[in-house]
């Protein structure tokens, strides 16, 4: 029997290549892509990435596509303590539908996968992480020569602003000044993938200004169906 699993899902690379992978273990059934998006700005959190895209990525990926808003309260971004409680909240309605298993794109941060076990463990869960440890050079040579398509969507300042927007690919990859990991694992850059072998077709997206907020660099990705000036200004961080 298939193991059902949601996919805690980012709309980048790494979420990419681990649904790929989790697929074609062949006992695992990815039943839904879970997003945290920003109620203030509906982006995807970190990325900036607008939720008409995330929702033609889905679509065009064929899985549900699950929605979680995190909230600004005064201002301020969602705090941990109600992120937390949010996500809690959405594991209990999942565990009640008999899924128990949560997907990772993570690679090698041993912090981050201990926190999220931990938060699972809470709600009798486990995580999944399809790419552990792969080594991250290998592992942007696969995602390129796997046909994987994408964008960047935002840089950290260390990068450098001439990478936002730009291809993912074996030139990019080259070009990363000499301390970024290529797959962004630190958080140095995150992505977006509009093409590649989970698609069945691939996402129209056009590149569009570059935004600076709080020393990163948001290329703003805006669906080839849509105005520019669609949607809420500038990127959310939350």
């Amino acid at each position: 029997m298939s193991i059902p699993v949601v996919m805690s899902w980012s709309g980048g690379k790494d979420s990419a290549m681990a649904l790929l992978t989790l697929r074609s273990l062949g006992e695992y059934t990815v039943v839904a892509l879970l997003t945290s998006v920003s109620e203030e700005y509906r982006r995807i959190s970190h990325h900036g990435v607008r939720e008409l895209l995330l929702e033609q990525q889905a679509e065009a990926i064929g899985i549900p596509l699950d929605k979680v808003y995190l909230p600004s309260i005064g201002g301020q971004p969602c705090s941990n303590e109600v992120y937390e409680q949010i996500m809690a909240d959405v594991m209990a309605k999942y565990k009640s539908q008999g899924v128990e298993t949560v997907g990772f794109g993570d690679l090698f941060l041993e912090d981050l996968r201990a926190y999220r076990e931990r938060n699972l463990a809470r709600a009798a869960m486990h995580g999944i992480f399809p790419l552990w440890k792969r080594n991250t050079t290998e592992l942007a040579r696969e995602v390129v020569a796997r046909g994987f398509k994408s964008y960047l969507s935002c840089v950290e300042g260390k990068v450098g602003p001439g990478f936002a927007g730009r291809s993912y690919d074996d030139d990019l990859v080259a070009a990363l000044p000499e301390g970024i990991d290529p797959c962004g694992e630190y958080g140095e850059f995150h992505t977006f993938v509009y093409d590649g072998p989970i698609f069945r077709s691939p996402v129209a997206v056009q590149i569009g200004n570059t935004v600076v907020r709080d020393g990163r660099y948001y290329a703003d990705l805006i669906p080839q169906s849509a105005a520019p000036a669609a949607g809420p200004e500038g990127p959310a961080y939350t």
